[in-house]
């Protein structure tokens, strides 16, 4: 058992606390092994009638996978860490997304790659003031994974598609209009939260329990910014080709459309190629089918030298200046992002089918 993951039952609820609050609640292998089972004991438990996931610490829900070990495996020549987690993480993903019983993540601060794995596949979010949402992917050389070539795509327009190419951020009336949140409730009473939901009655359906005990708690998310430009951000955004997005984006000329363009250049060209590929892909097929491919594409990428140079660029060094290989999008062939594609001996994903 691993402490930093902690797992209690409280009365009919799962609880389920992320506690790497130093290292903001980033997913490991070990934590990925030790919720797992304890989803499949909760989810074939009559008397478990829902779970909920927090983090713990106050700053995070969970700023994602620790792609830092991942990295430092594949860098020793060595990517046995790359396959079991990513093969540990999409599997606990997939237990989540097709978990029978109410899921309630607690998204309180920063939730970032792996955290949105967590929580977008349950039933609801119940996000926070201090919410701060991102797919930061394109900028450490690899791709929005954990599902983003699923969830991205049904954003509202072509929000995703910005989202999971810019890695921009969101806070939570952005989340509330996107779909990601189903709730917005104050920090400070995330606490009562978890008790109202012990508390509960449920001998009801466990969706409409779960539903009026959060409704009681929300509050209203104000405005949204991202809501504010769904415009522009569909009309720059539709294009099937990053240079397609890069020139309208030109034409639009607007300090908004500088800035994100700018953005987009300092991305790795491949996972910008690759990322749009998938999106693309995304929009026409099923969450297992697509989790069957991010996992295709999370052992292509976490290979290429942009996974390094861009861990070594955000997190190890971060000078935030990245050395890409290749250096542009046309540099970038057609024939090599399908290669990222392909089926590969030993890189495919088994998923169990669950109730």
């Amino acid at each position: 058992m691993s402490d930093d993951v902690l797992l209690e039952t409280r009365g009919a609820v799962g609880v389920v606390t992320l506690n790497r609050p130093k290292a903001l609640n980033a997913l490991s292998l070990e934590m990925c092994r030790t919720l797992h089972p304890r989803l499949d004991s909760w989810a074939a438990d009559p008397s478990v009638k829902a779970v909920v996931i927090q983090g713990a610490g106050g700053r995070a829900f969970c700023a994602g996978g620790d792609v830092r070990a991942v990295a430092a495996s594949v860098a020793r020549s060595d990517p046995s860490l790359s396959r079991e987690f990513f093969l540990a993480e999409y599997a606990l993903n997939h237990r989540i997304h097709h978990f029978p019983k109410p899921f309630i993540a607690l998204v309180d601060g920063i939730c970032m790659g792996g955290g949105l794995g967590l929580s977008v596949h349950g039933a609801f979010r119940a996000v926070t003031e201090k919410l701060l949402l991102a797919m930061p992917e394109t900028a450490i050389g690899i791709f929005p994974d954990v599902g983003g070539g699923w969830f991205l795509p049904r954003f509202p327009g072509e929000a995703g598609t910005y989202l999971g190419l810019t890695g921009a951020r969101c806070d939570a009336a952005d989340a509330l209009w996107l779909g990601y949140a189903t709730h917005r409730v104050d920090s400070s009473r995330l606490e009562d939260v978890v008790g109202a939901l012990v508390a509960a009655d449920w001998s009801g359906p466990g969706r409409d329990v779960a539903a009026r005990v959060l409704q009681g708690f929300h509050q209203d998310a104000g405005a949204s910014g991202l809501a504010a430009r769904a415009e522009v951000i569909d009309r720059c955004f539709q294009g099937d080709r990053v240079e397609d997005i890069l020139a309208a984006l030109e034409r639009e000329g607007t300090a908004w459309a500088e800035e994100t363009r700018a953005t987009l250049l300092r991305m790795s060209p491949t996972s910008l190629r690759v990322t749009l590929r998938q999106l693309r892909i995304g929009r026409g097929q099923d969450y297992d089918a697509t989790a069957r491919m991010e996992y295709r594409l999370s052992q292509a990428l976490t290979q290429r030298p942009d996974f390094q140079e861009g861990i070594r660029a955000v997190l190890v060094d971060k000078d935030q200046k990245p050395r890409w290989s290749p250096a542009t999008l046309a540099e970038v062939s057609d024939a090599e992002v399908e290669a990222c594609f392909a089926p590969r001996p030993g890189d495919e994903l088994e998923l169990p089918t669950l109730g």
